[in-house]
């Protein structure tokens, strides 16, 4: 999924498990770790929803979100944003973990 400035807000309010990966083209890590939040996607589809902000194209909701590096993901649930954050480039088992605390909140 594509995070946009014009859909996010609404993703979130619907208050199901969101997973925002803020990302660039010219971030090294956030393109090694592409494969790995798309295959998380699938793995979880229907159950959290998981995807990609590009900071190239979009600046309002990270700006909002005070993202100072990238990548960084923020998790959301029942449309508010927990404590869950994470900075910098992230193992596969990282981000489970991490997804699966979303679930449980």
């Amino acid at each position: 999924m594509q995070f946009t400035d014009q859909n996010i807000a609404e993703i979130i309010a619907s208050g199901k498990p969101v997973v925002v990966d803020f990302w660039a083209t010219w971030c090294g890590p956030c393109r090694a770790m592409a494969p790995i939040v798309d295959a998380l996607a699938a793995e979880y589809e229907g159950r959290v929803v998981i995807g990609k902000y590009n900071c190239d194209d979009e600046s309002d909701f990270a700006s909002d979100n005070r993202i100072m590096a990238l990548p960084t993901i923020l998790f959301f649930k029942n449309g508010e944003k927990t404590a869950i954050r994470l900075t910098g480039s992230q193992t596969e088992d990282t981000l489970r973990e991490k997804i699966e605390e979303l679930i449980a909140l």
